[in-house]
């Protein structure tokens, strides 16, 4: 008589819901898998994904700061700067997803809640009211700037260390979209007449 094979699994299958489930984490934060066939070193990706973590930190901050100021606009140029900010914030959230994958394909884990992105950007937190035109500008541009920087110093350390694909995305994916957006604002920032032009003035 032919025995009964022997299961290892005793769970059974049941299309019941297993609710309240926790168990540890498969990976802790600021680790990497040790092995990856990517050729770099794990020094390297761990490197990388600290730099790029501090990155997506900050642009996930400027990608709701400019939520904030889409909602929050207010004055005579509302309509153009309601789009405009809008327009910047998908970018942006375009480079959030990018730079997110880049640490998970290095081994790493991206940082996600809102709560530990408050904890690790280096943008100042707004105000919760609404502010002038000029101020919303003026904090994007700064908000640009601490992502610009980075993504300069970046870029040399990614190629100092021949991680030549981190150095791809931040200039051709982030550096190069904040630049862009940098251009767009401050065009904005320029004290030029609206309704009558300057007279010319005869030279002497």
């Amino acid at each position: 008589m032919p025995k009964k094979p022997i299961s290892s699994n005793s769970h059974k299958a049941s299309a019941q819901p297993r609710y309240h489930q926790s168990a540890r984490e498969l990976q802790p934060f600021g680790t990497v898998t040790s092995v990856m066939p990517l050729q770099l070193e794990e020094p390297v990706r761990l490197e990388m994904t600290e730099q790029l973590n501090q990155l997506l930190a900050d642009t996930m901050t400027l990608r709701d700061l400019y939520k904030k100021s889409h909602w929050q606009v207010s004055g005579a140029t509302f309509y153009q700067l309601h789009l405009l900010f809008d327009k910047h914030f998908g970018e942006q959230s375009e480079i959030v997803d990018t730079i997110a994958e880049r640490i998970q394909l290095l081994g790493g884990i991206s940082i996600a809640m809102a709560p530990d992105v408050a904890e690790t950007t280096r943008i100042p937190r707004p105000p919760k009211g609404r502010e002038e035109v000029p101020v919303q500008l003026s904090r994007l541009l700064d908000a640009h700037e601490v992502i610009i920087t980075h993504c300069r110093e970046l870029a040399e350390l990614a190629t100092k260390l021949g991680d030549p694909g981190t150095n791809d995305m931040v200039v051709s994916d982030v550096l190069r979209t904040n630049e862009l957006q940098v251009w767009f604002l401050s065009e904005h920032l320029v004290d030029a007449p609206l309704v009558e032009a300057e007279p010319l003035r005869e030279s002497a």
